[in-house]
């Protein structure tokens, strides 16, 4: 069996590379330094239609296939993970919507997720509540016509500026999902600074304080909050963080082979030396192995295959550890110089590590995926 990019999807990356190449890649240093993504550049992403990318035309989304649309994150990856990671936000509440929103919801939000009219963030994280996320602390209670809402949520991608959050809390001890706007009365929303990755990616603390919303922002019924809604955004983050991650891991790649071109050691280009080969060696390989993974996952999410749950979980876990190591190797090739601001591979070092934290961290992975191989 071949595996082949069809000529639309190698069109679709030529695209993708040149725009990362031209608007992210030349500031993507300075928007980690400041812990800001600019909205001209949001306003462009929209413009091309990447906030819609895995929504239906008939919502005036772009219906990229999965493996276009993981090419997409892999690229914006490439160039900087945190406005990657708005794409995984984004849409991962654009498909929980779509999959699982009544009609008027979709009518109403769908087509202005898919111009960027509106920014939405998924808040299920908490203070103290991250892989046990059945276990969640807010609530949410029924007082005649609103839904009344009380907690916290924690590290919440680009909570600073969305319009819209999905929000999980437990109603009548069941998880279930909401919809809440940024100016619902109760809620207010705490800027997060410092944190170690994706520092561009503005994340925020959401506080609840009688916050009330419409009965008509529950998202399916009481109870579809983690099993149904949440797992199907999940997956879909997953895909997106697997094939963004092999855009860190190929950043790597291409900074080591430009800097052991040009860097000197004991009288010969670091290229030469066995060691940083055996280095590169290493890098080119997992590299293409995670793609391959997550072309595999896409493929399948594609055609429906229900294995495909699995098969992003396999994707996401690899390519998070392959990051990791693959970013952990150029700081090592580039030495002091990878410690320092100057050079990007500090930062593709910083994000790498959040990879395999978000949307199931490495050690979640493992135990799902285990569980799977002792059922086969």
């Amino acid at each position: 069996m071949k595996l082949e990019l069809s000529a639309q999807q190698k069109n679709a990356k030529a695209e993708f590379r040149a725009f990362v190449n031209q608007e992210i890649c030349p500031d993507a240093g300075e928007w980690d330094r400041k812990e800001f993504t600019p909205p001209e550049l949001i306003n462009k992403i929209a413009k091309l239609g990447f906030l819609g990318a895995i929504l239906p035309q008939e919502y005036g989304g772009q219906g990229m296939d999965m493996i276009t649309y993981g090419i997409l994150n892999e690229e914006i990856g490439r160039g900087c993970s945190s406005v990657r990671s708005l794409l995984t936000v984004h849409n991962m509440v654009a498909h929980a919507l779509y999959k699982w929103g009544n009609k008027s919801q979709k009518l109403y939000w769908l087509p202005k997720f898919a111009s960027g009219e509106i920014i939405a963030a998924f808040a299920l994280s908490e203070p103290n509540i991250g892989s046990d996320a059945t276990s969640v602390e807010t609530t949410a209670t029924l007082a005649g016509d609103t839904y009344v809402l009380n907690g916290q949520k924690k590290w919440i991608t680009y909570g600073q500026i969305a319009d819209i959050f999905l929000v999980f809390a437990k109603c009548e001890g069941k998880p279930t999902a909401f919809l809440v706007e940024k100016n619902s009365p109760g809620l207010s929303i705490k800027p997060m600074s410092g944190i170690l990755g994706v520092r561009a990616s503005m994340s925020a603390e959401l506080h609840f304080n009688n916050c009330q919303i419409s009965l008509e922002n529950l998202v399916g019924k009481l109870g579809f909050g983690f099993s149904y809604i949440a797992s199907a955004a999940l997956d879909y983050g997953r895909y997106s963080v697997a094939s963004g991650c092999v855009g860190i891991a190929q950043a790597c790649l291409e900074a080591c082979i430009k800097y052991t071109n040009e860097r000197k050691q004991f009288g010969v280009y670091l290229k030469e030396h066995q060691l940083i080969r055996q280095m590169i060696t290493q890098m080119i390989t997992n590299v293409k192995a995670a793609r391959l993974l997550y072309y595999q996952a896409g493929y399948l999410k594609e055609i429906g295959d229900p294995s495909s749950i699995i098969e992003t979980s396999i994707a996401k876990y690899f390519a998070s550890v392959t990051a990791t190591k693959v970013a952990n190797d150029a700081v090592q090739i580039h030495g002091a110089n990878g410690c320092t601001t100057e050079y990007s591979v500090a930062r593709y070092f910083r994000d790498a590590k959040i990879m395999e934290i978000i949307e199931g961290s490495t050690q979640i992975q493992q135990i799902t995926i285990a569980d799977y191989g002792y059922q086969e």
